[in-house]
């Protein structure tokens, strides 16, 4: 009889470095299956591999054999570290309920990346006894599993964890953290998520000189489509600028008619960036918007009438191209500079023509050459 299981063993043996062969490998794969109780030892040990592609080969076979279950929740103990984490991805692919105690447990070791790898599996399975854990899990000393916390609590889209979530994206001291906690509550489009989200953007620790990371916050906020309208509108009258800007940029790509009048007032901001950020947004409503930005191509302010220029610049309506060309008459040059940039983005046989003027009027050699420049780049 022992001879019998080292022959099995002997085999399984030779059979594993098939699996590298891709011509070979699902041959090896289903008599590896097959004699499930000699191959599964071998297989936890060759998820030491450096090889990122091999790994996912045996991984995913591990994942197939129901009898490596018991022996990989044993390894979540046992084995190296780096094999525990790798087991844990199993579990992730399997989604084996019978692991969530193992993994409950590897949740509290010692390794950060067994933990972390551990809160992802618990989320992929789906079990909501895993909640509590992972919660306390948010609160992690290593960045790398309060990130996976996080993911793992979007899997549930469970309303109570809301409150813990949004501890995440207002307190922890690092923006990848909280970056990872606005995407699984944007992913949520579950309401109750809006009032955190909308605090969160008035956090300065999101956007000051973080113009990258707040993409992620803008993207949640947006994700929740229509019943985010009337909280961004009230933040069009925020004290903060910055606060002011994202809502209108928000809005904009919205398009909700309702949040129109409110951007049109919003274009008269005296704070440049947002009167700018309103501008682009009425642009994204089109034909809608050409009577709102044109009514502030009479504001005194230069600086609203270069947005309004810039706005109507972005719309292909046939209304368009009268009013800017008129605007070339502008006493202002930032805005008759912005009149002849929006005019060479439009389709429209007037527009190339009052650009071919403005090209061959050498009394101001700057905006002659501009025009020329956009000639020649059609």
């Amino acid at each position: 009889m022992n001879w019998f299981i080292s022959s099995k063993q002997n085999e399984a043996k030779k059979l594993i470095p098939l699996l590298a062969d891709v011509s070979k490998r699902d041959h090896a794969a289903r008599e590896l299956m097959r004699m499930a109780s000699e191959s599964v030892p071998l297989l936890l040990e060759a998820l030491q591999t450096q090889d990122a592609n091999l790994l996912l080969v045996y991984q995913h076979l591990l994942a197939r054999i129901p009898a490596a279950s018991p022996l990989m929740a044993q390894a979540l103990t046992t084995a190296h570290p780096l094999v525990r984490g790798r087991i844990a991805e199993v579990f992730s692919i399997s989604k084996d309920k019978t692991a969530v105690p193992a993994l409950l447990t590897a949740l509290r070791g010692e390794y950060y990346t067994v933990r972390s790898r551990a809160a992802l599996a618990l989320g992929h399975i789906g079990d909501e006894s895993a909640i509590p854990a992972l919660l306390t899990a948010l609160k992690d000393r290593e960045d790398e599993v309060r990130i996976a916390a996080c993911e793992a609590l979007g899997q549930f889209k469970d309303p109570s964890t809301f409150d813990e979530l949004a501890n995440v994206l207002l307190d922890d001291p690092k923006i990848e953290v909280r970056q990872a906690a606005v995407k699984v509550l944007g992913e949520t489009r579950h309401p109750a998520a809006i009032p955190f989200l909308m605090e969160s953007l008035r956090d300065s620790f999101w956007w000051f000189e973080r113009e990258q990371s707040v993409q992620d916050l803008l993207n949640a906020i947006e994700n929740m489509g229509e019943p985010v309208v009337e909280p961004l509108i009230e933040a069009l009258g925020d004290r903060e600028g910055t606060v002011r800007k994202f809502a209108a940029m928000i809005l904009g790509k919205l398009r909700d008619v309702h949040a129109m009048e409110e951007l049109g007032m919003t274009l008269y901001d005296l704070h440049h960036e947002v009167s700018q950020a309103a501008a682009e947004a009425l642009a994204h409503f089109g034909g809608e918007a050409v009577d709102t930005l044109s009514e502030a191509l009479r504001h005194p302010e230069a600086a609203v009438r270069e947005h309004a220029v810039m706005g109507l610049g972005k719309i292909q309506d046939v209304r368009v191209a009268p009013l800017l060309i008129a605007m070339l008459n502008d006493p202002e040059r930032i805005v008759k500079w912005q009149v002849v940039k929006s005019l060479g983005g439009l389709p429209d046989d007037r527009a190339k023509s009052a650009l071919q003027e403005v090209a061959a009027n050498r009394a101001d050699r700057e905006l002659s050459n501009l025009a020329k420049q956009i000639l020649q780049s059609e």
